[in-house]
């Protein structure tokens, strides 16, 4: 896929949890993956005998985790050797060794009839040992839509299997050994998960934050419906593919849907969200720009406070503190449409004091109140592909499990109202310092005579290399600075974060570093381009 290569990994066949339903489409078996503990469906035709493939996988991986999934493999068949010739598996690795890699498939295709009982779900993570199959795993460039690996923050000492071990045991007659061509899962799932939301989306998946281990950290799924899609290959983690590419895949919600700020994101929301079905009242402060929306089947408010009092959940994503804490307290604001019961969400990207005390006066007049900013840019937006950090009111969360699902490919609950403005702000301050490395770079190589074009094949050949790097790259590159995440917003952030570094007396130089290119470049009047105009700041 698009984040590159990935080296083969040993892998066990085993059974799934009972509460896990098969993946549609391909033909898949439930593997986990030696030396790490962790789970994924993993399709059929892209497993490959052990033995055979040795060799091959050593040559290409040298890592030390590796080597110990390696060692784990030996050991678990040293165990198993003696069980391995008593049984009837002999001879089904026999048939494997003679045949050819089109008849395995077809043994593959009809073993998996017999286990047709295999779930539907995403990744799982299990203590339980039993006998199971061995198996490894890579991935490959091609597949059909970027992949994200989420792991656990910290070590784990709870857990237990979700049913008892033996539950999770195959006989040793029915062992096969196989190498996949997938992509290994990287999250491991908690031992308890929640009630399920209902009408996912298969291309989405809500994390919850638990805080209840200290300093243990862990997301937590609050959905069992998630489906692997067709074009998959093989991975469970995080599923980066448009969620308006299966339009009928999600029930919208019955609810009345407000939404105030038509901008770069919020067009992109409010766009999708229409798309899913549902019904949405849309208010911008330059009213031109709902045109387009009620041409698509939006309702036109004609103040906030109408849109909140007219609609059950009101989302809002503005441009900073003040227009977020404006669009709330000035005159026909969203205040003034609160009445108990009513629902806002807030996306935009603000400062925790800010949304806190933006939650403190809806909460007031008996109001419920959700933060969400999106981390992404006008493409994402467009596409449906937003990662959204939400935090606040839990069962106003799961209330905009649809409307996440329509904008969204990830949506993270992060617990008490400012985790997730925090969180946000961390995460643009890296994005913001790498954009202003990226152009730094590039001005160097010019300067000494070197070709960009050049190192920008360099970055993307090595560790670097990403979607959001190469992107940029080429704005600068081709000199084009239509806007994608505005320039004096990345600037907002940087500014936001450095002030969240201040308030703990926490070091950022990177940050602050980056922000004096970015404010140098707002001085060069590059404000309204794409944060990637930065580049212009280092032009003698």
């Amino acid at each position: 896929g698009k984040l590159g290569r990935y080296p083969p990994w040993p892998g066990k066949i085993v059974n799934p949890p009972k509460d896990l339903k098969k993946p549609r489409g391909k033909k898949c078996f439930f593997v986990k993956f030696f030396g790490t503990e962790d789970h994924a469906w993993i399709k059929v035709e892209q497993l490959k005998p052990y033995h055979p493939h040795k060799e091959e996988m050593i040559k290409i991986n040298k890592g030390k985790r590796f080597q110990q999934a390696v060692d784990a493999v030996e050991e678990f068949l040293r165990k198993t050797k003696g069980k391995d010739q008593a049984s009837s598996h002999n001879s089904i690795e026999e048939k494997n060794r003679r045949n050819s890699s089109e008849e395995r498939g077809k043994q593959s295709a009809g073993e998996e009839k017999r286990r047709a009982s295999l779930s539907e779900g995403k990744v799982k993570k299990s203590t339980g040992e039993g006998k199971k199959r061995v198996s490894s795993v890579s991935s490959e460039r091609g597949s059909k839509s970027p992949l994200k690996r989420v792991q656990d923050q910290s070590p784990r000492k709870r857990g237990r299997p979700p049913k008892d071990e033996k539950d999770l045991t195959i006989p040793e007659s029915s062992t096969v050994k196989r190498v996949m061509t997938g992509t290994v899962a990287g999250f491991k799932w908690p031992p308890s998960v929640s009630e399920p939301v209902k009408d996912s989306d298969p291309h989405f998946q809500h994390f919850l934050l638990s805080q209840t281990e200290k300093p243990a950290v862990c997301y937590q799924a609050i959905t069992k419906k998630l489906k692997v899609c067709e074009e998959e290959t093989g991975s469970t983690s995080i599923q980066a593919a448009d969620s308006t590419a299966v339009n009928g895949s999600i029930t919208p919600t019955d609810k009345k849907i407000g939404f105030l700020g038509l901008g770069l994101m919020g067009s992109g929301i409010v766009s999708n969200l229409l798309k899913m079905g549902h019904t949405v009242t849309v208010w911008n402060r330059t009213a031109e720009k709902c045109d387009l929306f009620i041409q698509e089947g939006a309702r036109l408010g004609r103040t906030p406070a109408e849109v909140v009092s007219t609609c059950d959940i009101t989302f809002a994503c503005v441009s900073d503190p003040k227009a977020a804490k404006d669009l709330v307290l000035g005159p026909s604001g969203v205040l003034q449409g609160i009445r108990p019961g009513k629902c806002y969400v807030d996306m935009s990207t603000v400062d925790a004091d800010t949304v806190t005390e933006l939650a403190q006066v809806i909460v007031s007049r008996g109001g419920r109140f959700l933060e969400a900013p999106v981390s992404g840019n006008q493409q994402l937006s467009n596409d449906g592909m937003l990662v959204i950090l939400a935090a606040g009111d839990r069962g106003l969360y799961e209330d905009c499990s649809s409307c996440f699902q329509a904008m969204g490919k990830t949506s993270f609950f992060l617990g008490e109202v400012g985790n997730a403005a925090k969180m946000m702000l961390i995460v643009n301050m890296v994005q913001g310092s790498f954009m202003a490395t990226i152009a730094e770079g590039l001005t160097l190589a010019q300067v000494t005579g070197q070709s960009q074009q050049t190192l920008l094949d360099i970055l993307n050949q090595g560790q670097l290399a990403s979607i959001f790097l190469d992107q940029k790259c080429q704005n600068i590159l081709q000199g084009n600075f239509k806007p994608d995440f505005y320039l004096k917003y990345i600037q907002k952030d940087l500014r936001l974060a450095i002030a969240l570094g201040d308030s703990v007396n926490h070091p950022t130089p990177m940050a602050a570093a980056a922000n004096e290119v970015y404010k140098r470049a707002k001085a060069l009047d590059q404000s309204d381009n794409d944060m990637s105009a930065v580049y212009r700041a280092y032009i003698h």
